[in-house]
């Protein structure tokens, strides 16, 4: 089974339909199978005390200006969802709330995401097990009885599910990222597990598709240095066609763990071994 490659936008988009157009367009050219949104209803998901302190950003002075600059509406997501219709590509969001997710219900995704904040939450997770559509669990900043709760849920309520190995730091450093807690998951879980990955670069990325991961998840954006809290662990254009490229290969070239001796290595046997005297 080919690795479900998703491309998450998430708030790298700033506000703007048009960079979030060039993105997908970005993930469909490179190859991804999907892009991710974030969504929040942000009186849902800060304190009014939070909203109200002051931050500096492009859209005015204070956390809730910023907080609503980043949000995209109806009328964006409309476009969204066409534009990534036209381009025949898969699109959904991690949803923060129970208002986000009952606004992403209106749109005909075929996934869910559980972001790594949202796995402690029981009755959020309930809502979208509700919903029966594939959901990708992303494991961040939990131990193994809150995954043991999550997984719980979904078996419940029949929905399909894959749990996604993450680390919760942008970026993550190479030597927190523990790549053997996939054999981990899926030895306790019986599942499909993923890879959601916010390190730089890509060789950690390369090194999970070697672990037989059901999906992997990378951040991206145009250029790093843009405005934005996600943009230093995002995959640049050609991060993102690197990877993409490095891991279809990985799938290539892992095979079915058969020793063979193929007739291409036979002929070069009869060149490399002619000093030799032997019979295997």
């Amino acid at each position: 089974m080919s690795i479900f490659f998703i491309s998450e936008i998430g708030i790298n988009h700033n506000g703007d339909l048009s960079l979030a157009k060039e993105l997908i367009k970005l993930a469909h050219d490179c190859g991804s199978d999907a892009v991710k949104f974030q969504k929040r209803d942000i009186d849902s998901v800060y304190t009014q005390e939070f909203l109200n302190s002051p931050r500096q950003s492009p859209w005015g002075d204070t956390q809730r200006d910023q907080k609503l600059g980043l949000e995209f509406g109806e009328n964006e997501y409309q476009e969204i969802d066409k534009f990534c219709k036209e381009l025949s590509i898969e699109w959904f969001a991690s949803c923060w709330d129970k208002k986000s997710q009952e606004f992403m219900s209106r749109f005909n995704s075929r996934f869910n995401k559980i972001a790594s904040p949202m796995i402690v939450c029981k009755e959020f997770l309930e809502m979208v097990a509700a919903e029966k559509k594939h959901t990708f669990i992303s494991t961040g900043m939990t131990n193994l009885r809150t995954i043991d709760q999550a997984v719980k849920i979904f078996e419940k309520n029949n929905c399909s599910f894959e749990l996604m190995h993450c680390v919760s730091t942008y970026p993550a450093k190479n030597e927190d990222i523990n790549l053997e807690v996939i054999k981990t998951l899926k030895s306790r879980y019986s599942c499909e597990v993923g890879y959601s990955g916010h390190e730089s670069g890509v060789a950690v990325s390369c090194g999970a598709a070697a672990y037989n991961i059901s999906s992997l998840e990378r951040h991206i954006t145009l250029d790093r240095s843009m405005y934005g809290s996600d943009q230093s662990a995002s995959l640049e254009p050609s991060g993102l066609r690197f990877l993409i490229g490095a891991i279809r290969n990985i799938e290539m070239a892992k095979g079915d763990g058969i020793k063979r001796f193929s007739s291409e290595e036979e002929k070069i046997s009869i060149k490399l071994r002619q000093h030799l005297n032997y019979n295997i």
